[in-house]
This record gives C-alpha cells, sequence and structure tokens, in this order.
C-alpha cells in the first residue's frame, strides 16, 4: 500500500487557535510525495484516493491506525483488486488543496474521497469561497475521470465564528453533494469530534481509537462503492 503521511488540522473546540495556524514540515512535505516506481502488480489495481487534511492523514499515529490505513487493511483481508493512497496534507484548505489536485489526477481514482473544508471554517473563510472550492475540486475530477465515484465527507466545526457561520458551513455539504450528485458522509467526525477520551494528549489529533470509529462512519459508503 502507497500513503501519503503527513500533518494538518483536526477540528477541536479547545485548541482552535493552534489547528488553524498549522502548517506543514519540510519532512511532511517530502513525505507527502508518491513513489514513481510503484510494481507492476500494485498499478493494476483500481485506485482508492482519499484527499483532505490531517483528519486523512492521522496525525501521530503509524499510518495503518489513520481511517484510510485501516480501510486499506479491510480491503487486503477481503482481497480486494484495490489499492489506497491517502493524500493527506498538513494544513490544507480548499484552496491549496484545489491547486495540488492536478498532480495526483496523473492516474484515475476508481473512488475519490474529498475530506476538506475544515481548516477553511476554523480560519473563518468565506463560505462563498470553500464552496466554489469544493465544487471545483468535485468538477475537476468529474472532467477528467466521468466514471470516478466520488465520495464528500462532511465537516461541521465549534462555533466561534458566530452561529449562523457554523449553521450555514455545516449546510454547505448537503448542498455541494446535491447540487454535484456525489455521495456524502454528513459528519465524518461523528461520535470523535470534542471528545477528550478519543484525542491524542495534545487534544487536538484522534487516537487510533478515534480513527477506528471514523473507519466504522465511512466504510458502509466504500463499501456500497465498491459493489456499485
Amino acid at each position: 500500500m502507497k500513503y501519503i503521511f503527513n500533518l494538518s488540522l483536526y477540528l477541536s473546540l479547545s485548541f482552535l487557535i493552534f489547528s488553524a495556524c498549522s502548517t506543514p514540515s519540510n519532512q511532511e512535505v517530502e513525505n507527502a510525495k508518491i513513489e514513481e516506481n510503484t510494481p507492476e502488480e500494485t498499478v493494476s489495481k483500481d485506485l482508492i484516493l482519499f484527499f483532505g487534511n490531517s483528519l486523512t492523514a492521522g496525525y501521530g499515529l503509524d499510518e495503518e491506525e489513520s481511517f484510510p490505513g485501516l480501510v486499506a487493511a479491510r480491503i487486503d483481508s477481503l482481497e480486494l483488486a484495490y489499492r489506497v493512497i491517502n493524500g493527506g496534507l498538513s494544513g490544507e484548505t480548499t484552496a491549496s488543496g484545489l491547486s495540488r489536485l492536478d498532480w495526483f489526477l496523473e492516474e484515475k481514482p476508481a473512488i475519490f474521497v474529498l475530506e476538506l473544508g475544515g481548516n477553511d471554517g476554523l480560519r473563518g473563510i468565506s463560505l462563498t469561497e470553500t464552496k466554489k472550492n469544493l465544487k471545483s475540486i468535485i468538477n475537476l475530477v468529474k472532467t477528467r475521470y466521468p466514471d470516478t465515484k466520488i465520495l464528500l465527507a462532511g465537516m461541521q466545526i465549534p462555533p466561534n465564528m458566530g452561529q449562523e457561520y457554523t449553521r450555514e458551513f455545516q449546510n454547505m455539504y448537503p448542498t455541494i453533494a446535491e447540487e454535484e450528485n456525489v455521495k456524502l458522509i454528513p459528519f465524518l467526525l461523528e461520535g470523535v469530534a470534542g471528545d477528550p477520551d478519543l484525542n491524542l494528549p495534545d487534544g487536538i489529533h484522534p487516537t487510533a481509537e478515534g480513527h477506528q470509529i471514523v473507519f466504522e462512519t465511512i466504510w458502509p459508503f466504500i463499501e456500497a462503492m465498491l459493489e456499485g
């Protein structure tokens, strides 16, 4: 399995400012490069691409403990002809994600899992801008690979930016999913966000147990796409 392992931001009530300001180190950027010499038998497998930030990357854990790693392990255990790439990057916003997407689309993903927007919300970026970027990412994938199945991970933020902004942010994801006709996970961090027992000691990043819960949330959607 090939992974991109990195640090980014986790939605946390108590560490809002720290999360919003985190940026990747040089080593993290280096770790975000996909090896070019992939074995032929691996290339022959269909690709599942997770595209997001630290919620995708699994900061502080072994890559196998992140929810994309758990998806990969389940796929391997079922002997399915798929492989997983973790395309998360520390501090990623929808704008920076859009700017680097071309690099990941050199190969067709059978399934594209989009997990971005949380950092936009923590920084109070205009929801119009965030929505435009998410839709642009989705449409770039659709234009390049019309047969790719797209899964959008819904996000929520704490009410630090005000109740109206928080509510509109939450509602943005189902609106995008409906307008773009893509599958939606209502809230990726259901049962994890804000629970100190499911965070690492820094209070920001989910533990292995937290990622297990995220995996249990996301797997039924992935499984349906594999069967569809």
